[in-house]
């Protein structure tokens, strides 16, 4: 007799930023299961899937800027095999009076209005990737 272990589904969101990622992740009915963040280098993208894995099986991941902070992260995502939206960030107004903390978000927002919400699916070109100019 064979025994089959299920996984349960996971899902990833990640507040990306010029030197650090917040990536969160959540059950299948949006209950936090960790927060943690990683360096906004190629050593980070390599980490956070493994780490959103530990949770189950990486259903999907919303990331914020895939044009921009986050089109590295995103391109790794989906080479990776995982399916990658665009996570549109909230009404400004709504982050100043919920005091936003990239660490605390997650925790404190009610999972039916968190402030990541899935907007379009990604789009990947080939080629390097400038979030940022250089400083010299």
């Amino acid at each position: 007799m064979t025994i089959v272990e299920d996984r349960r589904a996971v899902t990833g969101g990640v507040d990306t930023h010029a030197d650090v990622h917040v990536a969160a992740a959540l059950d299948p009915i949006g209950g936090l299961l960790g927060v943690q963040e990683f360096p906004a280098t190629t050593a980070g993208y390599a980490a956070l899937p493994g780490w959103l894995d530990g949770f189950g099986t990486v259903a999907l991941a919303g990331i914020e800027g895939t044009g921009s902070y986050g089109a590295g992260l995103a391109r790794h995502m989906a080479a990776a095999g995982v399916r990658v939206v665009e996570a549109g960030r909230s009404d400004r107004q709504d982050r100043r009076r919920q005091g936003k903390s990239d660490l605390r978000v997650p925790k404190t927002v009610p999972p039916g209005q968190r402030p990541c919400r899935a907007r379009s699916s990604v789009r990947h070109a080939p080629g390097p990737v400038l979030a940022r100019p250089e400083v010299g």
